[in-house]
């Protein structure tokens, strides 16, 4: 291929990167796995770019095909990357103590800035959104990319099958067992749906006020009934409003509560990072994604992998004079 015709390929390509990366994070569940894979991707394309017709489909239809078959090739060698609800059933009980899993591959989150602004995150339907990035992870590969590729990137039946090498019929019968097992993991339009930036924003600042007031009857006038905590590598996670709340009064008693939480956004939803008393200020704890319902805060998932906080550039120390 000539320097021209490279330079051509650059110019084409590079404005499907962040869907591209957005596409294979929700296959695979993983930002390091799914920037691999946007990169193996663009190797293909490049070494087919010469065989490419833009009468039989457009760049973005091309690389998406690339892109998907680039994941399925990668999924068979890597296992489902889950959050501590899917699981098994709550703890409920604080007071134990919580258990490691670092041997589980858990599901990362993404920050908003990789995939694009805020309206772009949203725009697919909500599948960013960490409840239905971790209820793919337990559909079969083909059944998952034939999900994302019809109900997500809205392609025809007709187009799927000829991208995975399947028959139109097997596309619909998989897209309808992919449907229903969805269904089965009880997802509901707050967990996947599009709700108002400003009211999710304002509804997580009233909820980062009464945690750093320690305010623990006004975070219960916050919380849905069945509320829901979860805190990867740590297995035990707590459902129900109470649970969630003794929860919290067990890590004011074991961290104290002066804390300060700075706003950060990831899968399309709030979140913050959360810091901890120090010597010298406060120290990085967590990255702390909300699901918010009409009725409070559904969900909070709690991240404390290192290249979590790398992947957000959160400081691990602030002055005190920050909040």
């Amino acid at each position: 291929m000539t320097t021209t015709h490279s330079e051509d390929f650059t110019v084409r390509t590079d404005p499907f990167r962040r869907e591209l990366l957005a596409h294979c994070y929700r296959m695979l569940g993983s930002v390091h796995d799914a920037e691999d894979l946007v990169q193996e991707t663009l190797l293909r394309a490049w070494r087919a770019y010469d065989r490419f017709d833009p009468g039989r489909a457009t760049m973005r239809t091309w690389l998406h095909r690339i892109a998907t078959n680039a994941c399925l090739t990668a999924l068979e060698q890597r296992t489902r990357r889950p959050l501590p609800a899917g699981l098994g059933a709550p703890d409920n009980d604080p007071d134990r103590p919580l258990i490691r899993g670092e041997e589980v591959p858990w599901l990362q989150p993404i920050p908003d800035a990789m995939v694009g602004d805020p309206a772009d995150v949203l725009a697919a339907r909500g599948s960013l959104r960490l409840a239905f990035v971790a209820a793919l992870q337990f559909l079969p590969a083909r059944q998952r990319a034939v999900l994302v590729l019809r109900d997500v990137l809205d392609w025809p039946a007709a187009d799927v099958a000829a991208a995975l090498d399947m028959t139109t019929v097997a596309v619909n019968s998989a897209l309808q067992r992919a449907r229903a097992r969805l269904g089965e993991a009880g997802l509901t339009e707050d967990q996947i749906g599009e709700p108002s930036q400003p009211e999710a924003r304002a509804q997580v600042d009233r909820y980062v006020t009464a945690f750093t007031n320690a305010d623990l009857a006004a975070l219960e006038r916050l919380l849905t009934d069945d509320a829901t905590l979860e805190m990867p590598p740590f297995l035990n996670w707590f459902q129900g409003r109470q649970a969630y709340l003794r929860f919290i009064a067990r890590g004011f008693t074991l961290r104290g509560t002066d804390w300060r939480m700075l706003p950060a956004a990831a899968n399309g939803q709030p979140a913050v990072a959360a810091y901890t008393r120090a010597v010298d200020g406060y120290a990085l704890h967590s990255l702390q994604v909300f699901t918010v319902a009409a009725d409070g805060i559904a969900h909070t998932t709690v991240f404390q992998h290192q290249d979590t906080f790398d992947r957000f550039g959160l400081a691990r120390r602030i002055p005190a004079s920050t909040g």
